[in-house]
Parts: C-alpha cells; sequence; structure tokens
C-alpha cells in the first residue's frame, strides 16, 4: 500500500471525527485548548486503537463485524444526535460535562467503527500495521482539534442554535453510514 494510499484511507476515516469535533466546537460557549486536545486524544486514539484490533481479530470475524459495524454506528450517533436536539430546548447548558468521558466515549467508539473493518481489511493485506494505525491516529487528531475551533468559530455565529444544528449532524453522519452500507451490500434496497 502507498503513502498517498494509506492517506486517503486515513482522512477518510477521519471525516466522521472532524464533522462530530465541528459539532462539539459549536455547543462550546468558551474554547479551550483542553477541549480541542480531549477531542483529538478521543477521536485520533480510538481511530488508531480500531483497527489494530481489527487487524487482531483477522477474518474469522469479518462477516460479523461487515453486517452490524452500520448499524451500531447508527444507533449511537443518532442516540447522541437525539439527546443534544433535546438539550438544544432546555436553557441549562454544561460545557465541561460534555467533554467527560460519559459523552467522549460513545462519540469516539461511534465514529471508529468503520476503523474496526478497515483493520480487518489490513490483516488480509499484510499491511505493516504500527506505522498504519499512528498515522491514522495523528491524522484524525489533527482534524478533530481543527474540526473543534471551526465549529467554535461557527457556533459564535449562530449562537443558541448550535447543539440544535450539531444534534442534527450527528443524526445525519449516522443516516450516512447506514444508508451506505445498506446500499454497497444491496441491504433494503436489494429486489
Amino acid at each position: 500500500m502507498s503513502f498517498l494510499e494509506l492517506f486517503m484511507i486515513a482522512v477518510g476515516l477521519s471525516m466522521d471525527a472532524f464533522a462530530v469535533s465541528v459539532c462539539k466546537g459549536l455547543s462550546v460557549d468558551r474554547l479551550r485548548p483542553k477541549h480541542a486536545v480531549i477531542t483529538g486524544c478521543y477521536f485520533g486514539g480510538f481511530q488508531a486503537a480500531m483497527p489494530f484490533l481489527g487487524y487482531l481479530l483477522g477474518i474469522q470475524f469479518q462477516a460479523a463485524i461487515t453486517h452490524i459495524d452500520h448499524w451500531i454506528a447508527f444507533a449511537l450517533l443518532g442516540g447522541i444526535g437525539i439527546n443534544m436536539i433535546r438539550e438544544s430546548r432546555t436553557e441549562e447548558k454544561s460545557c465541561p460535562s460534555s467533554f467527560d468521558m460519559k459523552t467522549m466515549f460513545p462519540l469516539a467508539i461511534a465514529t471508529s467503527i468503520d476503523a474496526l473493518a478497515v483493520g480487518i481489511t489490513f490483516a488480509f493485506l499484510n499491511i505493516h500495521i504500527a506505522p498504519a494505525v499512528v498515522f491514522i491516529g495523528i491524522t484524525t487528531f489533527v482534524l478533530s482539534v481543527c474540526g473543534v475551533k471551526v465549529g467554535n468559530v461557527c457556533g459564535n455565529r449562530f449562537g443558541s442554535r448550535a447543539e440544535l444544528i450539531g444534534g442534527m449532524i450527528l443524526i445525519g453522519i449516522g443516516l450516512k453510514i447506514l444508508i451506505e452500507h445498506l446500499v454497497a451490500e444491496g441491504g433494503i434496497f436489494h429486489g
């Protein structure tokens, strides 16, 4: 696998994390560097760990993971998005709690489910896994940190609707993952 191919995979895997990072930035009234670093560490760490785990699982679990990864991502992102929309209707907002482990852990899992399947593919292709996962993790970290900043700048312009927009984006990402996989598999659209 060439460096360009690995770069394209890393960026592709990072896009969901970037979009969710933008949502996190939207929900912050006063952005602190730790918000961006926490987001980058969770998303970059999971984007590196999941392909490594997938690589270790190997081909014996490929069929099971491929058939449910989109449902898991859809359920997690959809649930979190609905919760964000519900919270957008209340006046009370707590920025520090939105970056705690209870919030960040499911987001990190949801945005890295596809990376698990990529790791299984890496096992088939005999990729040198250590440099690949480090590169994917660093790419995701950088894009996530940038996403938090972009989201915060947009959030300051759009005011109180930021959390509503963020929730809608998360639900949209979940639907996108689900539809892409169902269409690719022939899923519900197969005649």
